[in-house]
Order: C-alpha cells, then sequence, then structure tokens
C-alpha cells in the first residue's frame, strides 16, 4: 500500500516541478505578497497631510501648531487663512486633515477656559478619519496636560493610562502579518491541489489510475501528500520571515504552531482535492479554487472582527477552516498560546479535514465529469 502512496506522491511532485510554470506560481507570488501585505497592508498613517488655519496666531497656538508638524504622523502641507480655502484643499483631496485654532483660543486658555480648537477631516475614508482623529486628539491632549503642569490650573478629572497588551506599540503589522501565514498558506494549498485531478482529467491519465489496484483512500493519501508537503515548506518560510524579517514576536512554541498548520494544511487539502474531482478542466478548477477563498478570507477575520458580522454570516464562518487558523497563529505569535488552550480551534479543522477527505475519496471513484 505504501510502495503504491509513494509512487503518487513522487508523480504528483513531478508533475507540479518538471513545469516551469507550475515552479514560479510555488515560489514567485508568494513571495511578492508576502512583501506586498507585509509593508502596504497597515492600518498604521504616517506623514499625513494637513493644513492650518491659525486664527489666533499667538505664542500658544504656535506651540500646538509645532506639535503637529513634529510629530511622525503628521505633515504640514499649507498655512491657509479663510473656510474657502479649507474646502479647496479638502474637496480634491490635497490635505486629509485642517487644524482650526479659534481667535479666542490663547485668551480662554489664560482666563482657566477651554481653548477652542477645530479638527476637520476627509470622512470618505471613515475609517483613515476615525485613525486620523485618534491622532490628533492624543496630541491636543497631550497639550492641554504639557499647559496644566506649566501654569497651573484645575487638573483634568480623570488621567487615562494607556496599555495595550500583546502589542504594545499598537503596531498594524503585528495583526496582519501572522494573518498572512494563512492566507498565501492556503492560496497555494488550495491552488495545487484543486488542480491535480483536473490535471490527469486533461491529460487523459485520470482513467487509468482508476483502474489501477489503488484504492480511493489510497489515491486520496498519494493526492494530498504533495500538498502537504508543499504547504508546510511555504508556511515554514512565511513564518521564517515574519520573525526575521518583520520582526514579529513568536511568544508560543513552534509544536502548536505546526499542529494547527497541519490540521489547516488538512482541511485545505480536503476543499482542494473536492474541488478538483468536481472539475473536468484546469481552468474550472482554479474558478472553484478561487469561488472558495474570496468568502473564506472574508469570512476569517482576517481583516474585519467576525463578531461585527450580522448572526447569519457569523454561523457560516463555523464551516471556515482559516477561521480557526487565524486565532491559532495569532494566538501563538502575539499571546503565546498552548496548544491546550488552542484545542477548540485545532478540532473542528481536523473535523472539516476528514470529511473533505472523505467526500473527495468519495467523488473520485464516482468518476463525475
Amino acid at each position: 500500500m505504501w510502495r503504491r502512496i509513494l509512487a503518487l506522491t513522487i508523480k504528483e511532485l513531478l508533475a507540479v516541478l518538471q513545469d516551469p510554470k507550475s515552479r514560479f506560481v510555488l515560489v514567485g507570488p508568494p513571495i511578492i505578497q508576502l512583501l506586498v501585505f507585509g509593508y502596504a497592508a497597515s492600518f498604521d498613517l504616517k506623514q499625513v497631510p494637513f493644513a492650518v488655519y491659525n486664527q489666533d496666531a499667538s505664542q500658544p497656538s504656535r506651540d500646538l501648531v509645532a506639535r503637529f508638524a513634529g510629530s511622525p504622523t503628521f505633515r504640514e502641507v499649507a498655512a491657509i487663512h479663510s473656510d474657502a480655502e479649507a474646502t479647496a484643499l479638502i474637496d480634491p483631496g490635497k490635505v486629509l486633515m485642517v487644524l482650526r485654532i479659534d481667535p479666542r483660543f490663547t485668551r480662554d486658555l489664560l482666563s482657566g477656559r477651554p481653548g477652542p480648537v477645530q479638527i476637520i477631516v476627509d470622512g470618505r475614508n471613515s475609517n483613515t478619519a476615525l485613525i486620523v482623529l485618534g491622532y490628533a486628539s492624543t496630541i491636543i491632549t497631550d497639550f492641554s496636560l504639557g499647559w496644566i503642569a506649566e501654569h497651573g490650573g484645575q487638573d483634568p478629572p480623570a488621567l487615562l493610562d494607556v496599555r495595550s497588551w500583546f502589542n504594545p506599540n499598537l503596531d498594524s503589522r503585528w495583526f496582519i502579518v501572522p494573518g498572512i501565514v494563512a492566507l498565501l498558506t492556503q492560496v497555494v494549498t488550495l491552488v495545487l491541489t484543486a488542480l491535480s485531478v483536473a490535471r490527469e482529467r486533461e491529460a487523459g491519465t485520470f482513467d487509468q489510475l482508476l483502474v489501477t489496484p489503488m484504492s480511493p483512500l489510497e489515491i486520496v493519501i498519494g493526492k494530498s501528500l504533495p500538498g502537504m508537503l508543499i504547504g508546510m515548506m511555504e508556511a515554514s518560510f512565511i513564518i521564517a520571515a515574519a520573525v526575521l524579517w518583520f520582526h514579529i514576536p513568536l511568544r508560543g512554541g513552534l509544536l502548536p504552531l505546526f499542529i494547527g498548520l497541519g490540521l489547516f494544511l488538512l482541511s485545505m487539502i480536503g476543499a482542494g482535492l473536492m474541488i478538483s474531482s468536481l472539475s473536468v478542466t484546469q481552468q474550472q478548477a482554479l474558478l472553484g479554487a478561487f469561488l472558495f477563498m474570496v468568502p473564506s478570507v472574508i469570512l476569517s477575520g482576517f481583516a474585519t472582527p467576525i463578531a461585527n458580522m450580522p448572526p447569519l454570516i457569523q454561523d457560516l464562518t463555523y464551516v471556515n477552516p482559516m477561521r480557526y487558523f487565524l486565532i491559532v497563529v495569532r494566538g501563538i505569535f502575539l499571546e503565546g498560546s498552548s496548544a491546550r488552550s488552542l484545542l477548540p480551534q485545532l478540532w473542528p479543522m481536523a473535523v472539516i479535514g476528514v470529511v473533505t477527505l472523505a467526500a473527495a475519496g468519495y467523488l473520485f471513484r464516482r468518476r463525475l465529469y
């Protein structure tokens, strides 16, 4: 039995590795996507262009403007003198924010009242606008505390002491890059296994495979092992890049990480073989793989929290293996989670893998065209 499985595994590996285009697909796109996601996909903002409408023109107002201009988050691009100029800058997107300081700013501060400051932001991208407002509020709060410390006055009723667990600097790359391990591993493994049976049908060798002494179980194992090996190598490379290149802390152990990775690959291979067994051509297999991947990524919590989705959609995510593996990989990277604490995420992936592989074996024997 194992000799036949080994022969089929070697055959599958040779079919993939001997084709130059297949070799490039396995190596090129994952590296490109890792760099693109690692550097471009970020929720952090830097060098936000803003304009200053300072109607006070006093030393305290200039100090406040200097705090914004000296911050790495903001970049002053214009000093304006009317609301019309603010409109002319925001409408075409030349600035994302206008800092408008009221003429009474210094007078009110010296009299012990809050100095009026208005922040005008471009709200067309609501997520970016909220982040900009958060940064601006932090700078204004720091200015207020500094003014109270220097000139006296009533202390603020509450002093906020913020501590961020697991990601002290709130660097969004720490959140995104571990998720890339799941994303790119899914893409490579699913496409590779989805093409395996469809490739045999196009080449006319699928019927020959069915009349061999190999059982459906042996065929499933032989078709699964190449995807498992290549998926493990791809994921190991991405994990190493996350730690050594992007400096993401790996607080947990490698053993629970690779246990979760193995179960995730099992479920992805099962889904890929099901798609492949239902496809007549490689084009159909690729289409089926991408039809599976897009909802899988959206419903995984990769970019948006599952808790924010409607209840019915949340229920659909329970059949999505990527949902569970994202919790595993981010938990191990950032929280140092153990295999025991991740057990509620591990066993669903095992169940999905067993069910999909069994269904793929059944469809092989049925020879659906």
